[in-house]
């Protein structure tokens, strides 16, 4: 008698798998590390493509005012005048301007720095300022300065140290969230502050505009154009995309080039792993074929084979992934990742397509096996 039915299949499989419980863990052990390398590449991107413009995202404004070369702030670089704030402020329909100063600077504390992206902002509005506080206040002063909480954590910074950028002391007041750029972190002070560390007073990097009414942030961006021809105005929105295509850029396809690798090695082990258990089994397979089991019943037992160690990976790879994220946050908490269940859904999918491609791979070698080797 064959065995034809599914349950049978199935069940040969998990003999077959349970035969080497050594290989089966070392197996499912190695895969479950390619599954949580994808889990983690993913989250890692989802992480550094919020971080990256959570600052924009957060300060929801009307127009973003640069230089006419500059189209973002992660990458390109934008240098203007204060006085440009005061035409700006004069074209009908404009509410406010407030102007930002971003530059790299290093934050000193007994023997420790770090390079901040500092942002100067008026703490009279609050305008470009950090999106959010987890702890402390904002800045009041010019003696003052808030830091990114993945930055004081990494460099054991609290509210109330003293820290120096260019031998000018500042009271840490405050921490913030949504100021994580991955390679580097916001930190916050006034920016009459941030000029004098410039050495020029009047310098800004871009202007935040609000417009009496939406509806008219078209024209108004036009007419900063035609005001200012140097200069160009961004929504929101075109603003914040410009961002992301910055940080993709730069970033994506290092993620992708990783993932690629890591799932043609889960490709090549599943292969490995399969068709080690045909050979192995190859008399068996032969004695299935001479009672009569068909090319459909093998190659589904095959598949099963597959699914069995990519279904078991994939749930030793969850319950490793979490705990691990919460690890690598810990150890380097300027890393931030973030996952969802669809990343999760898209990346068990791709498991699934790639235990296809593995059985396929595989199942050529039954085709070697004939029947009468079950007599040899």
């Amino acid at each position: 008698m064959s065995l034809q039915g599914t349950g049978e299949s199935t069940m040969y499989s998990l003999r077959i798998l349970t035969s080497q419980p050594l290989r089966l863990a070392l197996t499912i052990g190695g895969i479950s590390l390619c599954i949580v390398l994808m889990l983690l590449l993913l989250g890692i991107y989802r992480g550094v493509a919020d971080g990256s413009v959570d600052y924009i995202r957060g300060n929801t404004v009307d127009l973003w005012v640069l230089r006419r070369n500059a189209t973002n702030i992660l990458r390109g670089t934008s240098i203007l005048r204060s006085v440009h704030g005061q035409i700006i402020a004069q074209v009908q329909g404009v509410r406010s301007a407030s102007a930002v100063l971003l530059q790299l600077s290093t934050v000193k504390k007994e023997g420790t720095a770090a390079t901040v992206f500092l942002t100067g902002f008026d703490p009279l509005t609050g305008v470009g300022g950090p999106p959010e506080l987890v702890a402390g206040r904002s800045v009041h002063n010019d003696s003052e300065i808030v830091l990114d909480k993945s930055f004081a954590a990494k460099y054991q910074f609290e509210i109330g140290d003293k820290v120096e950028i260019q031998d000018v002391a500042f009271d840490v007041v405050g921490l913030s969230t949504g100021t994580n750029a991955f390679v580097i972190q916001y930190a916050f002070v006034s920016l009459r502050r941030a000029q004098a560390l410039a050495g020029f007073p009047g310098i800004v990097t871009c202007f935040l505009i609000t417009c009496e009414s939406p509806d008219t942030r078209s024209a108004i961006a036009q007419a900063i154009r035609d005001e200012l021809p140097d200069l160009e105005a961004y929504d929101h929105e075109t603003f914040l995309q410009n961002n992301i295509r910055e940080m993709e850029s730069g970033f994506l396809p290092l993620l992708y080039t990783i993932a690629v690798i890591g799932a043609v090695v889960l490709t090549a082990i599943l292969s490995l792993i399969l068709s080690i258990n045909i050979l192995e089994r190859r008399k068996d397979f032969a004695t299935m074929k001479a009672l009569g089991s068909s090319g459909a019943f093998l190659r589904r037992l095959i598949f099963e084979l597959g699914t069995l160690i990519c279904a078991a990976s994939s749930l030793a790879a969850l319950g490793v992934f979490f705990p691990l994220t919460m690890l690598v946050e810990q150890v380097t908490p300027e890393i931030s990742t973030k996952s969802s269940p669809e990343q999760i859904l898209y990346v068990i999918l791709v498991v699934g397509l790639i235990s296809i491609c593995s059985s396929f791979i595989s199942i050529h070698r039954l085709r070697r096996i004939y029947p009468l080797e079950a007599f040899a």
